[in-house]
């Protein structure tokens, strides 16, 4: 959630960020109306309570006709502080539904528009060129044995697949790589629930516009992760954080569930866009004037995953009309696909500044002590989308592929894939 602290002082910013959201700006006024109708109610309903209290004393006093006079009139004072509690609940209501409809506030440096507005920051690597007629991804894994997709639809239905001998064996190759390199910059690494709560879920903002994406496990009212951000997002929910020596960074390796809704006929072929892959995602909890320098740091880290796996990358900053709710700005990293002469997402690394752990009570206790809420961010380290840009660009003319040197110890040192 936004802070309402940020909306009451500089409405105007909230505003401009719906607007370059693609978003209602009208929410905004309704949520100043909803902040000004609660606070009014919990004035009120203070006041007669502190009325009823003093009331109280002087019938503790009276006599006679007097002390049945005021007992009545305390009844009248009772049924106001009454309806006075059931409108301040009714106010708190509004206002949270409210608060959780509005997406987290851009960060002006975010470039304005939607999905093909970004703007690309760098290129990392060029093609390599090639004199023979390149494979994709799926035709290359099924000709080495390391994927099986028919299977996987008879096991679980489209876009299910089996990993398979060494499309296993690169996939744990390339984790363990990640996890290495997580360890070695001060993470610590986690293996995380694959189911939240829903109070978990919507804390980290999946449950909005993204909801359709979430599978849900009704009778248990329990939700399956897209990501290891949404169970470390809780991991401290509700605790007040000691920040004093830096960031709290965790490296989360789970399997991650999406329905993928709406993206049929896009990127299905292969393991591109499925239902159910392996990631290692990296999460950081900061005080909130280190978030930018660490978003940063996290897209370094990403890169330097991305020069072991040794292939062309560009970085794109992603326009505002494409951010997730809770993002406040977000960069990409994009590979090439010799199959598609194009760049497909990698990696992606947003800075969700307060928004989330507002949900999730997240905090931490600044200089003097008192408790402020904490930012928090999020990228991708390795996930098995990665395989296939692997594959497309080590590839050989003979349908071979060359293992990437930083994954061939994982692999017992094996330096090339052969047909099986």
């Amino acid at each position: 959630m936004i802070d309402l602290r940020m909306l009451r002082d500089d409405p105007e910013a909230v505003r401009a960020s719906q607007r370059a959201r693609g978003e209602d700006e009208g929410l905004v006024d309704q949520l100043l109306s909803a902040d000004e109708r609660r606070r009014g109610s919990v004035s009120q309903a203070d006041r007669l309570r502190a009325e009823q209290k003093q009331f109280g004393r002087q019938v503790g006093k009276a006599r006679g006709e007097e002390r049945d006079a005021l007992l009545a009139k305390g009844k009248e004072l009772a049924a106001e502080v009454k309806a006075a509690e059931a409108e301040q609940a009714e106010a708190e209501e509004s206002l949270a539904a409210l608060h959780r409809a509005v997406p987290n506030v851009v960060d002006p440096a975010a470039p304005p528009g939607g999905e093909q507005d970004y703007v690309v920051l760098k290129h990392v690597g060029e093609p390599k060129p090639v004199d023979f007629e390149v494979a994709d991804h799926l035709e290359l894994m099924t000709r080495l044995g390391a994927v099986d997709m028919e299977r996987g639809a008879k096991v679980s239905g489209s876009r299910f697949y089996f990993l398979t001998g060494i499309g296993a064996q690169l996939q744990l190759a390339m984790l363990n790589l990640a996890v290495q390199q997580a360890v070695a910059n001060g993470f610590q690494v986690m293996i995380t629930p694959a189911l939240v709560r829903p109070e978990i879920m919507g804390g980290t903002g999946y449950l909005g516009a993204h909801s359709t994406e979430v599978y849900h496990l009704q009778d248990d009212d329990l939700y399956l992760v897209g990501t290891s951000e949404v169970p470390l997002a809780g991991f401290h929910a509700d605790e007040i954080l000691d920040l004093a020596k830096g960031p709290r960074r965790y490296a989360g390796w789970s399997s991650c569930f999406r329905r993928e809704a709406g993206s049929y006929g896009k990127d299905t072929r292969g393991i591109i866009r499925v239902h159910q892959f392996d990631k290692v995602e990296m999460f950081t909890f900061c005080k909130p004037a280190d978030a930018g320098a660490e978003h940063a740091r996290l897209l370094a880290w990403e890169e330097e995953m991305l020069t072991k796996i040794e292939v062309p990358y560009r970085v794109i900053d992603t326009a505002a009309g494409d951010l997730g709710v809770s993002a406040a700005r977000k960069f990409d990293c994009e590979a090439w696909f010799p199959s598609q002469q194009a760049y497909r997402e990698l990696t992606s690394t947003s800075n969700c500044t307060t928004f989330q752990a507002r949900r999730l009570g997240v905090r931490y206790r600044d200089e003097d002590g008192k408790p402020q809420t904490a930012a928090t961010l999020n990228g991708t380290l390795a996930t098995t989308r990665w395989i296939a840009s692997i594959m497309e660009n080590h590839q050989q003319a003979d349908g071979s592929v060359v293992v990437p040197a930083a994954l061939r110890p994982g692999l017992g040192g094996l330096e090339v894939i052969e047909p099986a």
